[in-house]
């Protein structure tokens, strides 16, 4: 019992020299440079501030352009399937792929040589009726044949005359002609082949000029008008523009996507744009003369907020803005700045509000 005593004693006597040596150290850790003292360099003296490097561009109102880019296809300004018009076989073909025709050539021939025989068949009838009638009007001068004699010979001869107009115009049919100039896309028969009439030949298409079809939302439609000028890209030829105009704009939009077909034309004299590629073009909707303009890069969101940054007195302050109008790498401030102000525009993402910065 003595002994257990004994123990219980010393264990209380250890925990109480350990408090009390805790209770002495406590003091000492309030001076370590964790409670809030400025930090202080290797001489003692304290540690400058941190300063950020920065470039500031000065607000000056200036024009920026409310234009908006719309998807499209480019399609040829003609495109023309050219059938037979009669039956027979392909006697032949004048044009080969990628030739250029003007109007009214002849690019094939079906069957003209039965046409031909036909027609020179007309116009020997033709001849022979009208050596007939001046023959009856010697005859009826002479009162050797009556007057009824010589209206029948007349009459043949009018048939005659239609019968040759007829072959005439069968042996046309039989000429595969181009209703205007063009180049040939596709040639879909062969010498020696027999067509029927109305079977497709050739395909043609005139890419002189190129029409570029676009769905515009009812939201800027308003926006346009024939003949309104217009940038368009097209995705075979990065950064080039090509000038265009509205030719058309549909008066009923679609009903499923409330948009309204617009047709741009545009030159094309040298073919580069192909028909199929796609193409986007550039609609101005309205011009701002004096707006705001910031670059873009210069924006920050923040959970939905949007902020810039502006250099006053050395220091950076935090501006929360309202935006308008985009143009490409531009963005029209419409609440938040001031011209004159002195926007942050590198830099800005390593500063906070009240940042110490050095202008650059």
């Amino acid at each position: 019992m003595q002994k257990t005593t004994h123990f219980l004693f010393s264990f209380v006597r250890l925990i109480l020299l350990a408090l009390l040596i805790l209770a002495g150290l406590a003091p000492l850790s309030g001076c370590s440079p964790s409670s809030g003292e400025e930090p202080r360099g290797e001489s003692g003296e304290p540690a400058p501030p941190r300063r950020v490097n920065v470039v500031i561009q000065e607000i000056v109102p200036q024009e920026i352009r409310d234009a908006v880019v719309l998807p499209g296809s480019a399609d040829p300004w003609l495109s023309v399937a050219l059938a037979a018009e009669t039956a027979g076989r392909v006697e032949k073909l004048s044009v080969r792929e990628g030739d250029h025709v003007r109007p009214g050539q002849v690019i094939a021939q079906v069957d003209v040589t039965a046409l031909g025989a036909g027609m020179a068949r007309a116009r020997a009838a033709f001849e022979l009726f009208e050596d007939q009638l001046r023959r009856r009007e010697r005859l009826f001068q002479d009162q050797i044949i009556s007057e009824e004699e010589l209206d029948q010979i007349r009459s043949e001869k009018v048939q005659a005359r239609e019968a040759l107009r007829q072959a005439e115009i069968e042996y046309d049919r039989g000429l595969v002609r181009t209703p205007s100039s063009g180049r040939v896309n596709d040639l879909l028969i062969e010498v020696g082949e027999f067509v029927d009439r109305g079977q497709v030949v050739v395909e043609l298409v005139d890419i002189d000029k190129i029409k570029v079809q676009v769905q515009v939302p009812e939201m800027d439609v308003r926006f346009l008008e024939v003949g309104l000028p217009v940038l368009v890209m097209v995705d075979a030829f990065q950064g080039q523009e090509f000038p265009g105009v509205i030719d058309f704009i549909a008066f009923r939009g679609d009903q499923a996507t409330k948009t309204f077909r617009t047709q741009v034309v545009m030159d094309n004299p040298e073919g580069r744009i192909r028909p199929g590629m796609i193409a986007r073009v550039l609609f101005l909707r309205r011009i701002i003369p004096d707006a705001l303009a910031i670059p873009l890069s210069a924006l920050i969101d923040r959970g939905g907020e949007r902020l810039v940054y502006v250099e006053e007195d050395g220091l950076a302050r935090a501006r929360q803005v309202e935006i308008g109008v985009i143009e490409r790498d531009r963005i029209q401030i419409t609440s938040g700045l001031h011209p004159g102000d002195r926007l942050i525009v590198a830099g800005h993402r390593e500063v906070d509000e009240g940042t110490a910065v050095v202008v650059r």
